[in-house]
């Protein structure tokens, strides 16, 4: 590996671990919503960093921000952490966040980071969060399924809509930036 290689590994693990900390604090803007499942800014979050990062790092960056809050700092919505909020009701938003990271980060890189692109990678990442979270919920809290969709799924839809239009939009223009000043490896 050249100086230039491991310069770059470097610059990305701390941009990664750089997005783990704005997932984290994201999180800390929330909603409280009947069924304990917030409105939260963790999604625009994973959004951002699947749009900036791609799939890979933005994976990377989601995976360290849970276990971070699995260790229990309290990192999670609402300044909670610990392995009883990953295996509570709402440890299947979380959980989802890893698939739906990864698959807006490889629709991005498949197709091309465009605005267009980005917003349906977005959306595909909401519903991916939102199946995971609404069985996990369904389960966990013992919930007939009409009843688990009105509190995990329902109310996230239109709000959902809203972060992936923003996570598109400022996400693409971030990662511009930052491939500009050459500070992300650029696929």
């Amino acid at each position: 590996m050249t100086q230039s290689d491991s310069s770059k590994k470097l610059r990305m693990m701390i941009v990664t671990a750089l997005f783990a900390a704005i997932i984290a604090v994201l999180a800390q803007v929330a909603i409280p919503m009947p069924l304990g499942v917030p409105i939260t800014g963790q999604t625009l979050a994973i959004g951002l960093a699947a749009t900036i990062l791609g799939s890979r790092y933005g994976t990377l960056s989601t995976i360290l921000y849970l276990i971070i809050g699995a260790i229990g700092v309290p990192v999670f919505a609402q300044f909670t952490g610990g392995l009883g909020i990953l295996f509570g009701p709402t440890g299947g938003f979380l959980v989802g966040f890893i698939p739906a990271t990864l698959i807006m980060g490889y629709y991005l890189e498949k197709t091309s980071f465009t605005f267009k692109n980005a917003i349906v990678a977005n959306i595909i990442g909401m519903f991916i969060t939102l199946f995971f979270g609404t069985i996990w919920l369904k389960y966990i809290a013992s919930l007939s399924w009409p009843v688990a969709f009105a509190g995990g799924f329902t109310p996230f839809i239109i709000g959902g809509f809203i972060k992936a239009f923003i996570a598109a939009y400022v996400g693409i223009l971030v990662r511009e930036r930052l491939k500009s000043a050459n500070l992300l490896i650029a696929y």
